[in-house]
């Protein structure tokens, strides 16, 4: 699980802005949500140009450097902060794995250049690198080979090259390393409709028709269609030697992408990652509800909150989410002035079960 992650002088995050997933409170209702000490389904609110949008784009700054997955290097362009303070951006994520704590820190210039990177396993720092000065070390036990020709002056990552090219002894630091790795490579990052642009978990476009028909969930997505009162008789088939899902009617059948709303069809894209989202680890959807009516985005959120051991974080404005009777107060994060923070940490108030969120948040309770 990642517990923490802070950024500093990337985009619009000028000083270092610090989220918080493993301090959650003593909430004795929904602890369903909180696994090993770390919050695993939240909701990110917070007024337009805040850096909802960056803050995604921060957390998965991570896979353009470690993973080959997709990635969305154009949504990186002016990657420092405009201030000119400093010529670089530091990440820092801490992980729990199995009780192991992981704490991954670099600098960069763009999204291209690494300038310093450092990996550390229960405190004790196993890989470093300083990529201004070529030098650095790997002390993961069998990876000692690897340091006669780590000096040199290719820019990929020391992590990335550790895992790719060793065969680690099969130790409980080693295995830590693999399960920092892994995670990393099944983070996903998606938008709605109007990009359909996607970082992490996979490689290449993918076509959601495609990926809808080829898992044989064609069914399963007409009852989840139904269930939100969109109600289709839809089939999977072949056209011109493409899989696509048509809708039959009574005169005649036709493509389902071609006579659904824009709304249907960002439920598409949203049901084509939802079927494969027990397998990842991490998962950012910004303003994934753009589309939706009230209802539809409270079904969503209560599919996405029934996948257990898989983070999920979601951007949105619709303040009608705020409800305990969906998530609980510390998995309510408001982003604004550079700092995020969950709705009980921005009051005094001891909030129980009975009260109305999102009547106080109006109201501007949370308001520091």
């Amino acid at each position: 699980m990642l517990r923490r992650f802070s950024v500093e002088n990337f985009k619009g995050f000028e000083d270092k802005l610090v989220f918080d997933m493993g301090s959650p409170s003593n909430y004795s209702f929904n602890s369903d949500i909180i696994e090993n000490g770390c919050v695993t389904k939240g909701i990110v609110y917070g007024i337009n140009s805040c850096g909802k949008s960056n803050l995604g784009l921060a957390i998965f700054d991570i896979i353009t450097h470690l993973t080959e997955k997709e990635r969305l290097l154009r949504n990186y362009d002016l990657y420092l902060n405009m201030s000119g303070r400093k010529s670089f951006a530091e990440f820092e994520y801490i992980f729990d794995f199995d009780g192991h704590e992981v704490i991954y820190r670099y600098k960069k210039n763009n999204v291209d250049i690494l300038r310093e990177e450092s990996l550390s396993i229960d405190n004790r720092e196993v890989i470093y690198y300083d990529y201004i000065k070529n030098e650095g070390f790997t002390r993961l036990e069998g990876s000692a080979t690897l340091n006669a020709t780590i000096k040199n002056e290719s820019p990929i990552s020391r992590v990335k090259y550790v895992n790719n090219n060793s065969i680690l002894d099969d130790n409980i630091e080693n295995k830590i390393f693999k399960k920092f790795v892994d995670f990393v490579e099944h983070m996903l990052l998606f938008y709605s409709l109007d990009s359909r642009g996607y970082e992490g978990f996979t490689n290449g476009s993918k076509n959601v028709t495609e990926g809808i028909v080829n898992s044989g969930k064609v069914d399963e997505f007409q009852e989840f269609l139904k269930q939100n009162g969109i109600i289709y008789s839809l089939y999977g088939c072949e056209v011109d030697g493409r899989k696509r899902i048509y809708c039959h009617f009574e005169n005649q059948d036709v493509d389902f992408f071609k006579i659904a709303s824009t709304g249907t069809r960002s439920l598409a894209l949203f049901f084509y990652w939802y079927i494969q989202m027990q397998n990842a680890s991490f998962v950012f959807v910004d303003e994934f509800d753009a589309f939706y009516h009230f209802e539809l985005s409270e079904n969503v959120q209560k599919m996405l909150r029934a996948i257990k051991h898989v983070q999920i974080f979601t951007t949105t404005h619709n303040t009608d989410l705020m409800s305990n009777d969906l998530l609980r107060p510390d998995c309510y994060y408001i982003l604004k002035d550079n700092k995020i923070k969950t709705i009980s940490e921005l009051t005094q108030k001891e909030l129980r079960f009975a009260h109305n969120l999102q009547k106080m948040y109006k109201a501007g309770a949370f308001d520091e």
